[in-house]
């Protein structure tokens, strides 16, 4: 060997700066979906109606008929609609009131931007068996309340992620404090609610024997909205499926949305 060995044959230099940089532009933050109509008398409390699924995604399939569970939950939605505006004693929106998508914080962010005063998303259930039918409603909890509403959870939280809250310039201990005791009123508020719905659906809408339920639904969390999602039936059912897509069956639905509605707002002008 003639020399020392060199082991940077390449001449590689360690000290200069590279030549070439890798940059990705940050898009511009989402702009917010536009506000949908408001119907009814300016006077009167705010109820969001949300039809759920919608565009790309169809929901549940019967799959026999092929029924999907965007299409169904529209038109239920729009009879609620109605039914609640003929009652005169409130405003209505729908999220959306044709076949389009809308993810998960959106939804519920329509409703806290119309500053609503109360939050119902309406969806049909599905499962393998086709023994399962009834209607059920579900209210937020971090905890299931059993393995079917585990279940729902996974299902419908898969369509976006939850944004959070903005609170603008409060420090971190006193946000968490407001969020409780918000979230924590909320609930309770929400709870009511969907007992009112059982006992006013009881007699016109095929229901589970236990019909209040509780699951994470990102679609429910809004911290400062009483929220329900209103799982109106099983569409992988075939007597729940006919019930649903009949116009009697969304007439008695909307009578039920309606009576509980009533109830619920009446009570709370009478605490005021």
């Amino acid at each position: 060997m003639s020399g020392p060995l060199d082991f940077f044959p390449f001449n590689l230099s360690f000290g200069r700066r590279p030549r070439y940089r890798v940059s990705v532009p940050v898009p511009p933050p989402a702009k917010a979906p536009p506000l949908p109509r408001v119907r009814g008398d300016d006077a009167r409390p705010l109820v969001v109606i949300d039809a759920g699924h919608g565009g790309v995604d169809p929901g549940a399939i019967n799959p026999a008929t092929r029924l999907r569970e965007k299409d169904v939950t529209l038109r239920i939605a729009r009879a609620i609609r109605q039914e609640l505006l003929a009652s005169g004693r409130v405003r209505v929106a729908l999220t959306r009131d044709s076949d389009k998508y809308l993810v998960l914080r959106e939804r519920y962010g329509i409703a806290r931007r119309l500053k609503a005063d109360l939050f119902i998303s309406i969806h049909c259930d599905s499962v393998g068996s086709p023994d399962a039918r009834g209607a059920s409603v579900y209210t937020l909890s971090e905890v299931a309340s059993d393995k079917e509403a585990a279940r729902l959870a996974a299902r419908e939280n898969k369509a976006d992620v939850i944004a959070g809250v903005n609170l603008g310039e409060a420090g971190e201990d006193v946000s968490s404090i407001l969020i409780d005791l918000t979230r924590r009123e909320t609930m309770n508020n929400s709870a009511t609610f969907a007992r009112l719905l059982g006992r006013e659906a009881r007699t016109l809408v095929p229901m589970k024997a236990n019909f209040h339920r509780m699951a994470s639904l990102m679609v429910l969390k809004a911290p400062d909205m009483p929220s329900i999602l209103f799982e109106t039936g099983y569409i992988s059912n075939p007597q729940d499926a006919d019930f649903l897509d009949s116009t009697e069956g969304r007439e008695r639905i909307a009578e039920s949305v309606r009576r509980a509605v009533e109830v619920h707002f009446a009570k709370r002008m009478a605490v005021r």
